[in-house]
């Protein structure tokens, strides 16, 4: 994540995959589990499976290749960015049925100071935290992205920030499930900034997520940890630096599955991520584009004033917004501008696609066009006076088409029932939740692909 997401029956049906070589099938659960699911984002895949060869010493995580079942890649969203990710890990749909189509919201005129999709409500889709509440589970979050407001959590602690301050603990706080904060905080000592990435952040979110379990013992429970992305962004994926805080996240993991299996031995404990990573040194700005193309148009203090088309940037890719979609001339107009830059090498544009094939893939309907750089670029800002490409500021990042072999993400699981040593091959994103609803004898009947078979 970058700053500045009933055991009678079981789906029984062949998987069509994004990239997999074959179906897999689904067998039904006698009995319903409890299940606990981790994400640390930002894993790449590679860095478990070839944790050896990349000198990783990450042992909790290579358990799971051991007593587990585990993917060899997932493919993502479009785009493949955090918030909508991590709402299709919960949901399995995509963002154009799910409602959680970016990081942060649509703001043309910069008037929501940088607000990202926190709030459940604009989740369009049944979740695994509704899907175990209707089989009669209790369920937890810590820290879960687009959590705030979720009806269905038996207790939360939600993801949230606004500017930093002191005052965003107290907003966390207010958010969190009557007493929960004041009760985990007694047990813990203080709660970490919600704004805060650093793995010391999430190794305190590790130590609350453990004591809900101890005190609790939710029956599915969700867990984020933000560090590794945070570090492959400022030091590029493979990093030292990076590398390090996987191996500390890995000793988070490892006190996450301890205390899980303590509190419920036969539970069903599975690890993704929601996007892989590439090394990235260059920054595009397409604003300054547009706004000379007099498609935004500014006031005198160099505020947006109107706009006819405004790019919205998630990392690799660049959605294209028209204030009028089915103004044909608009269209034309912003076409032709996209096709002229496609042509710029400065502009470092892979590829463009159109509100059809932006529908095909499950994007952003509010789209009308959409902008994939090429590896090694990324969407710069809102900027008046920004060049059209200039030395990025990060050395990672993620957010580009989904197709991008770099962009996929993990999937482990393991627990009682599990197959030991399975791999699933190559999966799409979309399976994982209707998987872990049938682990929880759960219902996820509008999640667009079929689980995976990762019994014995």
């Amino acid at each position: 994540m970058m700053r500045g997401l009933s055991s009678a029956r079981a789906l029984i049906a062949g998987v069509v995959l994004l990239g997999s070589t074959a179906p897999v099938v689904v067998k039904a659960q006698e009995a319903r589990k409890s299940v606990m699911l981790i994400s640390i984002d930002g894993l790449r895949p590679g860095d478990v499976l070839e944790a050896d060869k990349r000198g990783l010493r990450i042992p909790n995580l290579r358990r799971f290749l051991k007593e587990g079942a585990y993917a060899t890649g997932v493919m993502g969203n479009l785009p493949t960015v955090t918030y909508p990710s991590h709402t299709t890990l919960l949901t399995g749909v995509a963002p154009a049925m799910h409602g959680i189509v970016s990081n942060t919201t649509f703001d043309p005129r910069q008037i929501n100071y940088g607000g990202w999709y926190w709030y459940a409500q604009d989740i369009t889709a049944p979740t695994l935290w509704d899907a175990a509440k209707a089989a009669g589970l209790t369920t937890g979050n810590v820290h879960w992205p687009v959590s705030v407001g979720v009806k269905s959590l038996t207790w939360n602690m939600p993801q949230i920030w606004r500017s930093g301050h002191g005052d965003d603990r107290k907003l966390i706080r207010a958010l969190a499930t009557d007493g929960l904060y004041e009760a985990l905080e007694h047990d813990c000592g203080a709660y970490a900034d919600g704004i805060d990435e650093g793995v010391e952040a999430d190794e305190n979110r590790t130590k609350f997520a453990a004591r809900l379990i101890e005190t609790k013992k939710p029956e599915f429970l969700t867990v984020y940890l933000a560090a590794l992305d945070h570090e492959e962004h400022l030091f590029g994926p493979g990093s030292a630096e990076a590398n390090a805080v996987l191996e500390r996240l890995d000793a988070a993991v490892g006190k996450l599955v301890a205390a899980e299996l303590a509190a419920r031995p036969d539970a069903t404990i599975a690890l993704v991520s929601d996007h892989g990573f590439v090394a990235t040194d260059t920054e595009v700005n397409l604003f300054r584009p547009f706004i000379d193309a007099g498609l935004i148009k500014l006031g005198a203090d160099g505020k947006v004033a109107s706009w006819d088309a405004m790019p919205w940037p998630s990392g690799g890719s660049i959605a294209i917004v028209l204030a009028r979609p089915d103004d044909a001339a608009l269209s034309g107009l912003v076409g032709a501008l996209l096709e002229k830059l496609a042509a710029d090498p400065q502009a470092k544009i892979a590829k463009v696609i159109d509100r059809a094939e932006i529908a095909r893939l499950g994007g952003n309907p509010q789209a009308s066009f959409f902008v994939d750089l090429k590896p090694g670029a990324l969407a710069g800002n809102f900027a008046v006076d920004a060049p059209l490409s200039k030395p990025s500021r990060y050395k990672g990042m993620h957010g580009y088409f989904p197709a991008m072999p770099e962009m996929r993400s993990t999937f482990l699981v393991m627990g009682k029932g599990v197959a030991r040593g399975r791999s699933l091959g190559e999966i799409d994103m979309r399976a994982i939740a209707p998987t872990l609803a049938n682990a929880m004898g759960a219902k996820l009947p509008d999640a667009q692909v079929p689980a995976v078979k990762v019994g014995e």
